[in-house]
C-alpha cells in the first residue's frame, strides 16, 4: 500500500544493532532468533497496537504481550529499554551475575508477563489470560509471539482447542515462521507445512505474511481488536533468522551465539 514506514524501519535498524551490541558485549545471547522477530515486534510495540505504560508496567488496562519463544530474549529486553520501562544501562550488564536479566525470559523485568524457557508454554498462559478477560468483561487483548519450532510441542495444540472452543478471540496468536531450529530446518525434522490449514482444523482464522514487511504486517493487525469473527486469530509470519546480517541469515548453527572477533566487526558494519 505504499505507505511511509520510514521511521519503523529506522527503529528496526536501531534495535538489531543493540541487541548485537548488548550480546558481543556478554559473549552470548540469541542474536538471529531476535532478528527474525524485530519488525513484528516495532509494529506491536511503536505501532500503537499494544496498550502499556512504561512508568505503570503492571498497569491492569494494558494488553498482555507474551513472548513464548524466551530465547529471543535479547530484543525484548532492549525495546523495553527504549521504551522507558527501565534504563538502556541496563542492557549493559545482560548475562552478568549483578544484571537484572540473562539469556532467556524473566518475568521479573518490568514490562515481562511471564518467565519462558521451555518451549510450547506461553500460548497455554495466554489462554487464561484471555479467558479470565472474557469472564470479566475486560477490555484488554493477549498477544502472544510463538516460534514455529515450537509448534512441535504438544501443549501448544492443547492451547488451541482451549481457545478456539471458548471463542477467545482477544487472543492473538503470531507464528514466527523462519523455517529454523537449532541444527536444522524445520521441514527436514518434521513437516509443519500446511501450517495455515492445521491451525483452521483447531478453529483458528488465519492470515500469513511477509513478517519484515511493515505493509503486510500492519495490514494483518489493522483493525485487530475490533473483529467480529468469534474466532481466534492467528498470523503465520515469514521471517528469516538473523535478519540483517548476511552471514547470519538462514545458518542452522549461528543459534544462540554472539558473533566475536572479526565478525562481530563485519555484523556492526552491516547495521550502520
Amino acid at each position: 500500500m505504499n505507505r511511509n514506514y520510514k521511521k519503523y524501519e529506522e527503529k528496526a535498524k536501531y534495535l538489531r544493532r543493540k541487541v548485537l551490541e548488548m550480546c558481543i558485549k556478554a559473549g552470548t545471547g540469541h542474536v538471529t532468533s531476535s532478528f527474525s522477530t524485530v519488525e513484528i515486534l516495532v509494529a506491536l510495540y511503536y505501532g500503537e497496537i499494544l496498550k502499556y505504560d512504561p512508568k505503570n508496567p503492571k498497569w491492569e488496562k494494558r494488553d498482555r504481550f507474551i513472548l513464548s519463544k524466551g530465547q529471543a530474549s535479547p530484543i525484548l529486553y532492549v525495546i523495553l529499554a527504549d521504551l522507558g520501562f527501565f534504563p538502556m544501562s541496563a542492557c549493559d550488564k545482560f548475562c552478568c551475575a549483578d544484571g537484572m536479566f540473562g539469556v532467556h525470559l524473566q518475568n521479573d523485568v518490568p514490562g515481562v508477563e511471564i518467565t519462558t524457557g521451555s518451549l510450547g508454554h506461553g500460548l497455554g498462559i495466554g489462554a487464561g489470560m484471555a479467558y479470565i478477560a472474557k469472564q470479566e468483561k475486560k477490555d484488554w487483548f493477549v498477544f502472544v509471539l510463538l516460534g514455529d519450532g515450537e509448534l512441535y510441542e504438544g501443549s501448544v495444540w492443547e492451547s488451541a482447542l482451549f481457545v478456539s472452543h471458548h471463542k477467545l478471540n482477544n487472543l492473538i496468536a503470531i507464528v514466527d515462521r523462519n523455517w529454523l531450529c537449532v541444527t536444522d530446518f524445520t521441514e527436514n525434522i518434521v513437516k509443519l507445512e500446511p501450517i495455515e490449514k492445521k491451525w483452521e482444523s483447531y478453529g483458528w482464522e488465519t492470515k500469513r505474511i511477509d513478517g519484515h514487511n511493515f505493509d503486510e504486517i500492519f495490514d494483518a493487525l489493522k483493525d485487530v481488536k475490533k473483529r467480529k469473527s468469534e474466532k481466534p486469530l492467528v498470523i503465520i509470519a515469514n521471517t528469516i533468522k538473523g535478519k540483517g546480517v548476511s552471514f547470519m541469515e538462514n545458518k542452522i548453527l549461528w543459534h544462540g551465539i554472539a558473533p566475536k572477533g572479526k565478525e562481530a566487526e563485519k555484523a556492526l558494519k552491516e547495521l550502520k
